[in-house]
């Protein structure tokens, strides 16, 4: 078999392989809780996250499942600040808050620009405040909402990975050249950045996998980010199962995920955190999952590579 389909991965085949959505309320945030994380200046303290609901991205790429919680239109001036209005009141007050929308904070389509000023009040007493976008709309902007928070704000973009054969067939309509670009013009204007890295995405052996998020965060801290997130791809979207059948994507292990973590935290170029979701998914021992998750979550926090946990199943 080759390494790679012979058909093309794009947005309609991407379409075509999905279950439905979740239904949604365009003045409801489908997420929203509180959880630690260690801050630049090393402290660990508590960051609000708010999952908006949104008008779907329209970069489809191939490994993403964060449209199952978005809406088919553009939502109503007014809902996303009633939105944040609405997590805010039924969660204690920290001091840095991320708000993530499944796809670009700066598409206009997604999050409307009338919406801004409203966004920004509600998030003025905010020492940091974080989104995500896609490259293609880093610019005025971003730096439009910056200005109007007081330049506190950090932007979170998916690099995913540098592997020149990858990186094309996820269909994420972005280049390299356009990363370390958008990277550029951030740090320039004095916005932080942080890198999504994904750890084995499909056509990659774990091998492969492993040592292609190295590669990419040398990259993204390269280009100039302060902070990497490695994500392990996982099934479920519908095309990643596909190509599962298809034996083209295999889900790392936790091994993977530790090792990749080791490799960041001991770069000492910035913060490097390892995403914990659904983490059990990703092991085949019962016995020692517990104890590998609070050992990646305090190496998240500590920023400090701790000793291995040991376990029979050797995993």
């Amino acid at each position: 078999m080759s390494r790679y389909p012979d058909f093309r991965i794009d947005n309609r085949w991407i379409g075509s392989l999905r279950g439905g959505k979740v239904p949604v309320d365009p003045h409801i945030p489908y997420g929203y809780f509180n959880e630690p994380e260690r801050m630049s200046g090393g402290r660990v303290e508590e960051v609000t996250t708010i999952l908006l609901t949104n008008q779907e991205c329209p970069y489809r790429c191939l490994m993403c499942d964060l449209w199952k919680h978005t809406a088919n239109e553009t939502v109503p001036i007014g809902a996303i600040p009633i939105q944040i209005e609405y997590a805010l009141s039924r969660l204690s007050s920290t001091k840095h808050i991320k708000l993530y929308n499944s796809g670009s904070f700066f598409d206009r389509n997604a999050i409307p620009f009338d919406d801004y000023k409203s966004i920004a009040s509600l998030v003025s007493t905010y020492q940091t405040v974080v989104v995500e976008s896609h490259t293609a709309f880093i610019g005025a902007d971003t730096l439009f909402f910056n200005e109007l928070i007081q330049n506190r704000l950090e932007v979170a973009m998916g690099l995913e990975t540098i592997h020149p054969d990858v990186l094309p067939r996820l269909n994420k309509r972005m280049t390299l050249s356009d990363f370390r670009h958008a990277a550029g013009f951030l740090a320039s204007e004095g916005i932080s950045s942080r890198a999504f890295i994904l750890l084995q995405p499909p056509f990659m052996s774990e091998v492969e996998g492993i040592e292609w998020a190295k590669r990419s965060m040398d990259f993204a801290f390269d280009a100039g980010v302060s902070t990497c997130v490695i994500i392990p791809v996982r099934a479920g979207n519908g095309s990643i199962d596909l190509l599962a059948r298809e034996g083209y994507f295999t889900e790392p292990g936790l091994n993977a995920l530790e090792e990749v973590l080791s490799y960041g935290i001991g770069l000492n170029a910035g913060r490097v955190f390892a995403d914990l979701w659904d983490l059990d998914r990703f092991s085949a021992c019962d016995r020692c999952i517990s104890q590998r998750r609070e050992r990646l979550q305090q190496m998240n926090l500590q920023q400090t590579i701790l000793p291995e946990i040991s376990c029979s199943c050797q995993e």
